[in-house]
């Protein structure tokens, strides 16, 4: 524990200068504004500013990515509570009692309520990863090319398992992404595949063109033909007093405890642990409560509890990233991403060949989580007024700097091209209920899986049975074929009970 508190100590030599001081705050602010303001999210804002990062250190591009991504969980539940319009999709839940307790007028004490659970999770998930991920790396500093791979399938079989809707859909969607992710040379013999002779292919599709158009224009034009059908939101603008009573901090404190316990654990899990930390940890508050009845009518814990489970998933789902170099979220495949194109490969070795990126990142999100009390609770007053920008002003603002972004990072029409053809992808996907996502994270982690596997092959003499040789290599494909049967096998029996009703 004192090998762990002297790296605590460094990263906050690292993450407390006056840069890294800077783009954390920066991040939070931005986190937050992006959070407040409904139908833009930390995807898509994360997807617009990998151009810009790669002029900054690793560290203080991550810093500041990391602090959108939690800043928006932050930012999420002030729209819920105000005019009960999540700006998260993990804030859907504090919608129910937030709003409530806003028009009973008690705003002020949901705000603080949302704040403060927030901040008890986000230092206990942090504290989480500082404890745990050491664990981890050590046991994965075992792993060679055939526990990658595995590893690797394993994550693109548990965003297909953990998506919403269609596993069909799901791991059709993951298959396209890797397929686009074989689009380059090819990694052992540099020829050309999938290019169809555009030269500027040669280095494959460019992660931050795609990500852009998918979820940065995709999802914006989306949400700009459908914003609120013309409708006006109901801001709920006059706020009383900004914290908490005795006895609403004693219901409050308990269910933020179980709250945070609960997205501690199942933020570790892929494709959406975040989302469903939230849920669980309601219906959990609601199962323990003496007064059930009151959910929904502004119960306090029904704000503590989700907010604090949302918050700690939102911290957990770092451990996965920089031990195991795995995504657990779209956000969270868009920082791999971006430590990509810094040069920097996540796994077990960050802690031994990049500590300073590792620990700096660590102390920045104690930091993070403190700035964002402060930035939530005394600038309500702006937030407020920000919800009254109209969405059709925001919206060409944000195309320009998609598209200054793109063209700032190589000066490349054919990114450009790609980025537009992205968004009409996304577009495309959306409005027929495919899932963007696992595509997304196919793309991702697809050519890693594929580099691993050909060096085990190497390894191996071009043996696929001797990777079963493996212990490690052989429990993660068993534990793949295991969890990919856990949902085939019940919609099999499932399907075949709906043709013998019939």
């Amino acid at each position: 524990m004192d090998f762990q508190f002297d790296n605590l100590i460094f990263g906050f030599s690292l993450a407390l200068t006056w840069q890294n001081l800077l783009f954390c705050f920066l991040g939070c602010l931005l986190g937050t504004l992006i959070g407040v303001l409904p139908g833009i999210g930390p995807l898509a804002t994360i997807s617009m500013l990998l151009s810009i990062t790669v002029y900054f250190p690793p560290l203080t591009s991550l810093i500041m990515l990391s602090g959108i991504y939690y800043g928006a969980q932050y930012g999420g539940s002030t729209t819920a509570i105000l005019c009960r319009i999540p700006g998260e999709s993990s804030s859907i839940i504090t919608c129910l009692d937030g709003y409530e307790m806003a028009k009973q007028g008690r705003g002020g004490a949901a705000l603080a309520t949302a704040a403060l659970a927030s901040l008890f999770a986000g230092i206990v998930g942090t504290l989480v990863i500082t404890m745990f991920s050491p664990v981890l790396a050590k046991v994965a500093v075992s792993f060679n090319a055939p526990e990658y791979f595995a590893l690797m399938l394993l994550g693109l079989i548990s965003v297909v398992v953990f998506s919403q809707g269609s596993l069909l859909n799901a791991l059709a969607m993951a298959c396209v992404g890797v397929m686009l992710g074989l689009v380059g040379s090819d990694i052992e013999t540099g020829t050309s595949r999938f290019t169809f002779g555009v030269t500027e292919l040669s280095e494959g599709l460019n992660l931050v063109a795609v990500g852009m158009g998918l979820f940065g224009l995709g999802e914006i034009i989306s949400n700009l033909s459908r914003h609120h059908r013309g409708e006006d939101i109901a801001v709920i603008e006059t706020v009383d007093r900004l914290w908490l009573t005795g006895d609403e901090f004693k219901q409050a404190a308990p269910a933020a405890v179980r709250g945070t316990a609960i997205g501690s654990t199942l933020g570790l899990l892929p494709g959406g642990g975040v989302l469903l930390s939230t849920f669980a940890a309601y219906i959990l508050e609601k199962k323990v409560s003496r007064t059930p009845e009151r959910f929904g009518k502004g119960a306090i814990q029904g704000v503590a509890s989700p907010e604090a489970a949302n918050n700690a998933a939102a911290q957990t789902s770092f451990i996965p990233l920089l031990t195991l170099g795995i995504p657990s979220t779209p956000t969270i495949a868009l920082l791999l991403g971006a430590m990509l194109i810094q040069g920097v490969q996540p796994g077990p070795q960050i802690l031994t060949e990049k500590p300073d990126l590792f620990w700096g990142l660590v102390a920045s999100m104690f930091i993070g989580n403190a700035m964002l009390v402060i930035i939530n609770l005394p600038m309500i007053g702006l937030w407020v007024r920000l919800l009254k920008i109209p969405y059709a002003i925001l919206f060409p603002a944000i195309l320009i700097f998609c598209c200054i972004g793109t063209l700032s990072l190589s000066n490349s029409m054919t990114d450009l091209v790609v980025m537009s053809g992205f968004a009409f992808l996304g577009i495309f996907l959306m409005a027929f209920g495919l899932q963007p996502v696992p595509m997304l994270l196919g793309f991702i982690l697809g050519p890693l899986a594929e580099e691993n596997l050909r060096r085990a092959l190497v390894i191996s003499d071009g043996s696929f049975v001797s990777l079963l040789y493996r212990p490690i290599t052989l429990g993660l494909i068993l534990l793949t074929v295991v969890m990919l049967l856990s949902v085939l096998i019940p919609a099999i029996r499932q399907q075949k009970d709906a043709q013998d009703s019939d």
